[in-house]
């Protein structure tokens, strides 16, 4: 079983026991952190439930690792004949998550016609 979630503008394809960096989270290391913006759910028996956008009364739970800043991205402007030039370096913070469980619900949701 998998989910397709939302952190940060960003979708990820969680699965249990699975480790990514999301960006940053106002969170220490060992807490518990949920994670409600569940997009998609597919089970290996039946067909995928998919929100619009997302799915009501499902969560992620995950636990917090570490948290640090991702390798430095230069960014370079540079317009010739006119001696500009800037150079700028950026680290983008993350918080690494491991996730310990995927809630879903017994009952899948009844489709209205």
């Amino acid at each position: 079983m998998y989910a397709i979630m939302e952190s940060g503008g960003l979708q990820y394809r969680v699965e249990e026991g699975k480790k990514l960096k999301v960006p940053s989270i106002n969170s220490k290391p060992g807490d518990k952190v949920t994670f409600d913006r569940v997009l998609l759910i597919s089970r290996d028996e039946k067909e995928p439930l998919i929100g619009t956008p997302y799915l009501e009364n499902t969560s992620i739970t995950a636990e917090v690792l570490s948290t640090g800043k991702s390798k430095k991205v230069t960014v370079y402007k540079f317009k010739r004949r006119v001696k500009y030039r800037r150079k700028r370096g950026h680290r983008q913070d993350y918080t690494e998550v491991k996730i310990t469980k995927l809630n879903v619900p017994k009952k899948s949701p009844s489709k209205k016609t």
